[in-house]
């Protein structure tokens, strides 16, 4: 019998959070633990908890990053299947049910996910492939993961921990497979800033250096992707 435990690491995201828990107290399959990791908020993170305190594990840190904030959750958690879910995710009803049945169906792969919205941008998976990974990141970090085969992420990246975590358990010869169906969505708070701010694909191909001017977004894009390219060898 699976026992699965959802891990949501949060940071200022009072205005999201409780729509999170909400979808997830609403799944067909309910999780047998929920725990929250509160990277040192400072808004109403807590009060928003407090009518969950007796459905969730809640556990505050100082400020440390997300990467920390996950790791730390994991370490908490006791479930042979676990999924990080951001504190502005939205889940389908069903799509632990679904992630769960598709791990059961296919012990041969590490972890599961699938298409989600952005917004209201829609962002679409693909099969599996090391080598299509290795070019960019198309898998989200709300992935349903074998416990044993989670590698852990590296607390000194900002940008990219997604894409770096697949990346080191592809190397440690794990795999993992798309679920072809959309089964979350992202909420996007106008007023926050985030790491995670989409620009279309045809602003990275924009050649900003010759231009003489390079947005903000775009040079710590590529140089967080740096790092990537030289910790992978990629």
């Amino acid at each position: 019998m699976n026992r699965l435990s959802v891990i949501i690491p949060t940071y200022q995201h009072a205005m999201t959070l409780y729509r999170c828990l909400e979808a997830l107290f609403l799944q067909s399959r309910l999780p047998e633990e929920i725990i929250v990791v509160d990277d040192g908020s400072t808004d109403d993170t807590r009060k928003v908890l407090d009518p969950y305190m007796d459905r969730i594990h809640y556990v505050f840190q100082q400020n440390q990053g997300a990467p920390v904030a996950r790791n730390n959750g994991f370490h908490l958690s006791t479930g042979n299947f676990v999924i990080f879910c951001d504190a502005d995710a939205i889940l389908e009803p069903f799509m632990l049910e679904r992630l769960e049945k598709t791990l059961n169906d296919h012990p041969e792969v590490s972890w599961v996910y699938s298409s989600f919205y952005w917004g209201k941008k829609l962002f679409r998976g693909k099969v599996f492939s090391v080598e299509a990974l290795k070019e960019h990141n198309y898998i989200h970090t709300t992935s349903l993961i074998r416990r044993e085969d989670f590698s852990g992420f590296d607390p000194s990246l900002k940008r990219f921990q997604d894409w770096d975590l697949w990346l080191t358990m592809s190397e440690h010869g794990k795999k993992g497979i798309f679920l072809n169906e959309v089964l979350f969505q992202i909420l996007v708070e106008k007023k926050r800033s985030a790491y995670s701010t989409w620009l279309p694909k045809l602003a990275y191909n924009i050649p900003w250096q010759k231009l003489g001017w390079e947005p903000e977004s775009i040079r710590k894009h590529e140089m967080a992707k740096k790092i990537i390219v030289h910790k992978h060898h990629l």
